[in-house]
């Protein structure tokens, strides 16, 4: 049955403008994760669901398909990218035909390998659900504090938490936002529903990085630059 990898890639970032086809260590953004996306082997359709015309022909000249540009309302600051990968999914299937798994990638994953999208791959075969990048959390999370709007500083979890052992914590993990790897069936039905049925590609931290700013840019290339990745 068929396998597609989406990509969804938006032109409307406001912190890094142009983001997605900005270069990276020399190569757009957006051509790192269409890269491993293909090189995994994985899928049939390397799929890129944008609204935007230049990043749409980037995309082409890596390799990637671009079947329309998103429609408007898929588009904005506020829908989660996870309803734009179902568009471009239901699009694929009606086009395509049955699909058994996906798997939704962001564009700013430079640092996303093939063998990460196989183990995806093979843990969504063996029966989870979904499969997602994430990142163990090395401090104990419970003693985190927050700022209310008075400036107070408050702890973010009940006292009887935040007064637990770090040793007695359990393990926590963050979604490193960068693949997720779906039972076509499942998602359709749930969408990103966490449950039993998913399981975690855990990543080293200096590949678990968030680009968000100019100083997460830079730090970026030179994690990818010392990890032998670019």
């Amino acid at each position: 049955m068929m396998s597609v990898a989406v990509i969804t890639a938006r032109g409307g970032s406001k912190r890094i403008p142009r983001k997605n086809i900005r270069p990276f260590c020399g190569r757009p953004m957006i051509a790192w994760p269409i890269a491993a996306a293909l090189a995994s082997g994985c899928f049939d359709h390397v799929l890129v669901s944008t609204d935007d015309e230049e990043i749409a022909g980037v995309s082409r000249a890596c390799g990637a398909e671009v079947p329309f540009l998103r429609p408007a309302r898929l588009s904005d600051d506020y829908t989660p990218a996870h309803k734009a990968a179902r568009h471009m999914l239901e699009w694929a299937i009606a086009e395509f035909g049955a699909c058994d798994s996906f798997a939704h990638i962001y564009p700013t994953a430079p640092m996303l390998l093939p063998e990460d999208i196989l183990q995806g791959r093979k843990l969504v075969e063996a029966g989870n659900m979904f499969a997602y990048t994430a990142q163990k959390i090395s401090f104990p999370v419970y003693q985190i504090v927050m700022r209310d709007a008075e400036g107070n500083i408050l702890p973010l979890f009940p006292p009887e938490k935040a007064r637990m052992r770090s040793q007695d914590m359990p393990e926590t993990f963050i979604d490193a936002g960068q693949l997720y790897y779906f039972n076509t069936n499942a998602f359709l039905r749930e969408e990103t529903a966490l449950s039993a049925g998913v399981a975690l590609i855990l990543l080293p931290a200096q590949r678990a990085l968030d680009i968000d700013t100019e100083e997460d840019w830079r730090l970026a290339e030179k994690m990818a630059a010392l990890s032998g990745l670019a």
